[in-house]
């Protein structure tokens, strides 16, 4: 809200951001609520009339980040759904629950639980195969095979637009904005679509008096959708026709990593994020809940890049491709490590980033510095500890094993 207040009014040509969800992540202090009204007001404000936005929330919240949204004075136009595979489920297992005799102190029923578990008594076994787990008492037993969430698979970004400064033609004209870029984000064509349809006199359909097109065929490429999916074995399963809609996969650690050497590495949860991140120690509930992540083997990772919702860069780029017309200034208000403006420079365009976190700064300027046409990887290497470096041209790849 401060660093928006310097901009005038009527600066940037869109929006584009994965802000916090209002679900506590990780007990993480800035995700205890979404965005509130009078924030969005004034990202209102600095956006151009006609300017899109592109929000990313999570289902269970998502209604109330578009409220928000909605009620600063945006125009709600769509959702966009980015579905993936690999969404691990936040489930309770309740069998265990009653076995452990949670609400019920007085029962004198408590059972020790194999430590095999996650700390939130989900059924899922941690990176194992093992059995689901099996009801110790009678009270539990009915309840065997009950939880209490489904299994995340989707992300949803709300598309909404400035209210437009009269028609949209004049609205272009005169600001720049106000349309989707479709023909730069059309998905390649694996059959023609029809196009330059010509009415002819001489061909009639039969019976009806309607006149039959003469259709000429060409690769286009295909509309862009509102869905967008990871390319998993799953989702590419549940749709045959997968190829018809954009598609991305979770980053890997060498794009999240990327510019990072001379940063050092840290232990983070499965998830992602920093352990020791947040930390209170004179919070109970987190004390507890660190020393089950241990017994239970959550941390299982060391990176560069301890930012735990860290988004794919061909994700961002195709969604500010889509709302940023060519020469345009994007904003993200929630820069986070920086995959924003590593799209946003990738695709030519200008960024601006707000970042409350100093050390999510420094990994976004970092990871930005790596798009630099001057950027020279093998310095920065060495400077990450490397002691020698090759350049992969260097070699006779036939002659080479190694």
């Amino acid at each position: 809200m401060e660093e928006l207040k310097v901009f005038e009014d009527n600066t940037f040509d869109s929006i584009v951001t994965d802000p916090p969800y209002g679900i506590s992540f990780m007990n993480k202090k800035w995700d205890y609520d979404v965005p509130s009204v009078d924030f969005w007001k004034e990202a209102l404000r600095v956006l151009k009339h006609g300017g899109h936005i592109l929000v990313a929330c999570g289902t269970r919240t998502q209604h109330r980040m578009a409220i928000n949204i909605e009620e600063a004075g945006f125009e709600i136009r769509d959702i966009v759904a980015w579905v993936y595979a690999s969404g691990f489920p936040k489930s309770k297992n309740v069998a265990l629950a009653v076995d452990k005799g949670e609400g019920m102190p007085n029962r004198g029923h408590r059972i020790a639980v194999a430590n095999r578990f996650h700390p939130d008594g989900t059924e899922e076994p941690n990176g194992e195969d093992l059995e689901p787990y099996e009801a110790k008492t009678n009270l539990a037993k009915p309840w065997e095979g009950w939880g209490t969430a489904l299994k995340p698979a989707m992300e949803l970004w709300t598309l909404a637009r400035k209210p437009l400064d009269g028609t949209v033609a004049n609205n272009i004209v005169n600001y720049g904005v106000g349309g989707i870029n479709v023909d730069g984000c059309r998905l390649d064509a694996t059959e023609p679509i029809a196009v330059n349809v010509d009415f002819s006199d001489e061909l009639q359909s039969e019976g009806w008096g309607v006149k039959k097109a003469i259709v000429d065929k060409q690769y286009v490429g295909r509309f862009p959708a509102n869905f967008i999916h990871d390319n998993s074995g799953e989702v590419v399963e549940l749709l045959p026709n997968a190829a018809r809609f954009f598609y991305t996969p979770k980053p890997n650690r060498k794009e999240r990593d990327m510019g990072l050497f001379d940063f050092d590495e840290q232990e983070v949860r499965g998830g992602g994020g920093r352990v020791e991140q947040g930390y209170d120690e004179n919070d109970e509930e987190q004390q507890r809940l660190r020393r089950a992540s241990a017994a239970f083997g959550a941390v299982k990772a060391k990176r560069k890049n301890v930012h735990p919702t860290v988004k794919p860069v061909e994700l961002m780029r195709y969604l500010v491709r889509l709302v940023t017309p060519k020469g345009g200034v994007v904003l993200d208000p929630y820069l986070g490590s920086g995959t924003t403006a590593v799209a946003a420079k990738l695709e030519g365009f200008d960024c601006v980033g707000i970042e409350l976190e100093p050390e999510y700064a420094k990994i976004a300027e970092a990871r930005v510095g790596a798009c630099d046409t001057n950027y020279d990887v093998k310095e920065q290497m060495l400077r990450g500890g490397a002691t020698e470096v090759f350049d992969i041209f260097d070699f006779d790849v036939e002659k080479t094993e190694e």
